[in-house]
């Protein structure tokens, strides 16, 4: 069996006032459709037209990690800055102040990491509920 050639041989011309060519183009800017034509003629045809679709939880979700990483980040060099410096302490007097100040970067660790685990239970909770 041969496939049968699906060649548009037949136009329609249509007019529009700018009004309607703006909503036209709005609502064809929201779909799938690699075309203005194919969008026109499904919707001409009243077939179904895939429109592109936005999570806007996933847009909160991956907002909250880049606002979470950027607190951690600052933190994590802290680390680094500290462990280097352990490396190279000579003195004991060096090594009580490097000590207090860890326990200081220990705090703000574990409480950042309490606030991740707490913004992805809120988030999951959210998450399920839709």
């Amino acid at each position: 069996m041969k496939d049968e050639k699906k060649n548009r041989t037949r136009w329609l011309h249509l007019r529009l006032n700018e009004h309607e060519y703006k909503i036209l183009q709005k609502y064809f800017a929201e779909s799938l459709c690699p075309k203005l034509s194919d969008f026109a003629r499904k919707n001409l045809l009243k077939k179904p037209v895939v429109l592109k679709y936005r999570n806007e939880s996933l847009d909160d979700l991956i907002a909250e990690l880049a606002r979470l990483r950027s607190e951690l980040n600052p933190i994590g060099n802290n680390f680094n800055q500290a462990a280097k410096k352990l490396h190279s302490l000579s003195q004991i007097s060096e090594l009580k102040l490097w000590i207090m100040g860890f326990e200081t970067d220990k705090k703000m660790l574990f409480n950042s990491i309490e606030d991740i685990r707490m913004t992805i239970r809120n988030l999951a909770e959210k998450w399920l509920q839709s």
